[in-house]
């Protein structure tokens, strides 16, 4: 059923992506009341009504386009955890982020995506991160590249002894342990910066705007579409053992997504 659907027609997974972000994102960006904006686990975490609707909005669209499938989405986790353990059964999962973001979304700004990825087992296996205000739509499926608004994009390398672009987890929300990995960055030849929107990260590492992140958390709506676009893409993932990231967790933290196989082994070593 997962491989018909695969070699089938995706455009129906692409219209739903734009349909709920038209609906229910787009309408209320630079437009939200303050009653509209929640905190979940403090102030630097935010969910606004948008998030909520377009989750719902992606969610009875996108089982309805595959029946038997089920969502795995960063609401409704945080509403009832039990949610994540589709991502550990034998049904066709999306894994969906409505708002990747949400304090860019919330700020008014352009720098937030929509990010679905459908995986079975553990392994991903199609994604799609569509950023609305900038009209970039990335797609990856497992095997057959990537593509950027319909052309293929490819990540490349980064040039010899050129200076490595990095988004990287904030300092604020990392463990100690975590900050003194990431401090391994603050190296001569290394230009880290603190992260914007994970998934439109990702994006600039699978187009080669930007040569690699690395993150310190594990969430997989966060993950999951950006990983598969910047392998299929021609680069590689790497957690600090050294192992490819999983979605369905137990990582190594932190772990780096990068243009390339080389210069993830040489960040993952920079970390170590």
């Amino acid at each position: 059923m997962i491989d018909d659907f695969l070699t089938g027609d995706l455009s129906d997974v692409e219209e739903a992506v734009r349909k709920a972000a038209a609906a229910e994102i787009m309408p209320r960006h630079r437009r939200l009341a303050a009653h509209e904006v929640d905190e979940k686990t403090g102030p630097h975490d935010l969910v606004t009504i948008a998030d909520r609707l377009a989750e719902e909005h992606l969610a009875a669209s996108l089982t309805a386009l595959l029946p038997g499938s089920v969502v795995v989405g960063e609401e409704g986790v945080h509403v009832d955890p039990a949610g994540a353990d589709g991502l550990h059964g034998d049904a066709p999962v999306w894994i969906v982020d409505p708002v990747d973001g949400t304090r860019q979304f919330v700020r008014g700004e352009a720098g937030f995506c929509t990010l679905v990825a459908l995986a079975l087992r553990g392994e991903i296996l199609a994604s799609w991160t569509y950023a609305p205000v900038l009209d970039e739509l990335a797609v990856a499926v497992r095997g057959a590249g990537a593509t950027l608004n319909g052309a293929p994009i490819r990540s490349g390398s980064p040039a010899p002894d050129a200076e490595l672009r990095i988004a990287m987890s904030h300092p604020d929300y990392t463990t100690p342990e975590q900050k003194r990995a990431l401090l391994g960055l603050a190296v001569p030849g290394v230009d880290a910066r603190p992260c914007g929107s994970a998934g439109l990260e990702y994006l600039g590492v699978a187009r080669g705007d930007l040569d690699a992140v690395a993150f310190s958390w594990e969430l997989p709506w966060d993950h999951a579409a950006g990983l598969l676009l910047v392998t299929e893409a021609g680069g590689a993932h790497l957690t600090l053992a050294g192992e490819p990231f999983r979605i369905t967790g137990g990582n190594v933290l932190p772990f780096t997504a990068a243009r390339d196989e080389a210069t993830a082994r040489r960040i993952r070593e920079l970390l170590s």
